[in-house]
């Protein structure tokens, strides 16, 4: 397994695997709280057979090549990860997930771990376009967008049903030749 350093404070970007499935799900129960309230992926692991599957999924969705699943780890504990939810390769098009634990805020690596998929994705793939979606209430998670230099696109009012609610879906983006120029 390989590890990408993130910086000098020890946070490392790592792949995440079906044998961490124990790793992974003891990170959920600590991040759930802050990941539930605007998407499934926390609902998705809430026991080690659960926890396994979803990865395995992911490991499913790398190995046909239309997603991947990174943790970020700090000083050696998984705090945090990023994914390409949606990856088409045929189409240039893919969508960047993120989310973190309290222990991870605040340091900045959700912005360093999505810049290295995303330079990936045009530099090695050959991606044209990366989205970022979120619920217009989600104002941590639209930041980061903003931060990362995507463009807000537009909304997509009432589209995504959490917890019984319906939330209006922000779409951000970044284009290959937009990337390449703020660099």
């Amino acid at each position: 397994m390989f590890a990408i350093s993130l910086g000098d404070d020890g946070a490392q970007l790592r792949p995440l695997e079906p044998w961490q499935a124990a790793e992974f799900l003891a990170h959920m129960d600590r991040a759930r709280g802050l990941v539930d309230p605007w998407i499934p992926f926390a609902a998705a692991a809430t026991d080690l057979d659960s926890a396994r599957a979803l990865l395995r999924r992911y490991a499913d969705k790398q190995a046909a090549d239309t997603g991947r699943i990174h943790g970020i780890w700090l000083d050696g504990t998984l705090v945090g990860g990023v994914l390409f939810r949606v990856f088409e390769a045929e189409s240039g098009t893919c969508e960047i997930g993120v989310w973190l634990e309290p222990a991870g805020q605040g340091r900045g690596l959700v912005n360093r771990a999505s810049r290295r998929l995303i330079d990936w994705a045009f530099d090695v793939r050959g991606m044209r376009r990366v989205e970022w979606r979120a619920s217009a209430a989600n104002t941590r998670s639209t930041a980061a967008a903003e931060r990362l230099g995507m463009t807000r696109e537009g909304v997509l009012r009432q589209a995504y049903l959490h917890h019984g609610v319906r939330h209006d879906e922000e779409i951000w983006a970044v284009l290959a030749e937009e990337w390449r120029a703020r660099r």
